[in-house]
């Protein structure tokens, strides 16, 4: 597993861009909160340097594109209104984009749509069933997971026409998808990573892709479906900002490994926050199930002071669900460091890992 260090997100998508000159994808996986949207954004400012543009980005801000005008007078004509200064959204009226949606659609909704052009709208409709025969609703206000659905289909409509090289989106080079599952239901995780991946891997285009992303079920469906991508773990240092990435090479579920590797390396910087403890509970939670026990607790080892397990266990516990956030982190008390330190310590004693990683670790087994 090599590294790089990085000085900002400029010099971090630039090294993605360098990346992506040998290779088709590059697949990045980060916590909330590393700043995968931001780096998205950053990626696309890189590529406009040069008084164009050359990505077709997908993340927040795509979604922040459409809005719900809700009749509130009325309460019959909802509709979801779509912004016609957007680049994203210029020239779809010569393009029928409903005939482009609708099948991607159709994979994971019941409901139908139209777009109306001359006011940037999108009203939604919805059959059911009924005697004598079935009865279409029209001008529902579908959920917010519904309203993500057709977002996501929409762009994959607007990437085909990338693909395909068609006006007005000739001018794509990369594509950039953050996080998708973040905003579409976590049961269609699989389905949604297998049918991306099957468009991206279409032979008849050029694009690059990136997609970065938290969710390690559909990061690890992308990385066996994209097999020759490249794959990176993102991690963020705080004093100063700055980033590392990790090049996985092909170990399945490396970003577990990546994540002990980020928390062992705190730990020696003294560089340790509140928020650690999440993704150390993460770490035993997975192991346990691992190993076929219920609860995380199994894998923390007992010690003179604890032989029960349930000072530390209760420690993760309240330190990894108190009110600690990524973009705010707060340093640790130096108690709690003190048992972060024993606790993920005695976890790399008790299962083996490759000891070039945790050397000091390693020298500690050895000398005991």
């Amino acid at each position: 597993m090599t590294e790089t260090a990085l000085p900002d997100l400029s010099a971090l998508a630039a090294h993605l861009r360098q990346q992506l000159e040998a290779k088709k994808y590059l697949l990045l996986y980060a916590y909330n909160g590393t700043g995968k949207t931001r780096l998205s954004m950053e990626f696309k400012d890189v590529g406009k340097q040069g008084g164009g543009r050359d990505t077709l980005y997908f993340n927040a801000f795509t979604e922040d594109l459409f809005t719900w005008n809700n009749d509130l007078d009325g309460d019959t004509e909802r509709v979801l209104q779509m912004n016609r200064d957007s680049s994203f959204l210029q020239g779809l009226e010569e393009l029928e984009m409903e005939n482009r949606i609708r099948p991607l659609l159709q994979r994971y909704a019941d409901f139908d749509f139209i777009i109306d052009y001359a006011n940037w709208t999108v009203s939604f409709s919805r059959t059911v069933p009924a005697e004598p025969a079935p009865i279409e609703i029209q001008n529902i206000k579908i959920s917010r997971g519904e309203e993500n659905t057709f977002i996501w289909c929409f762009f994959l409509a607007i990437v085909q026409l990338a693909m395909d090289g068609q006006e007005p989106y000739d001018w794509v080079r990369y594509v950039y998808i953050d996080d998708p599952i973040s905003s579409l239901d976590e049961h269609n995780a699989i389905g949604v990573a297998n049918h991306l991946a099957q468009l991206l891997k279409r032979t008849d285009h050029e694009l690059k892709t990136v997609i970065s992303s938290h969710h390690t079920l559909f990061f690890n469906v992308m990385c066996n479906e994209l097999g020759r991508a490249v794959k990176l773990f993102l991690s963020k240092r705080k004093n100063p900002e700055s980033y590392i990435v990790r090049t996985t090479g092909e170990t399945p579920f490396f970003h577990h490994v990546a994540m002990l590797s980020d928390l062992y390396q705190a730990a020696q910087r003294d560089e340790l926050y509140t928020y650690h403890f999440n993704m150390l509970r993460t770490i035993l939670e997975k192991s346990a199930s691992f190993h076929g026990f219920n609860k995380f607790s199994a894998c923390i080892e007992q010690g003179e002071d604890d032989p029960d397990g349930v000072l530390h266990a209760r420690l993760i516990n309240i330190l990894s669900h108190g009110n600690y956030s990524l973009y705010e982190p707060q340093a640790m008390l130096d108690e709690n460091k003190t048992y972060f330190r024993r606790i993920l310590e005695q976890f790399l004693q008790r299962y083996p890992f490759n000891p070039e990683l945790f050397p000091e670790v390693a020298e500690e087994a050895e000398a005991t």
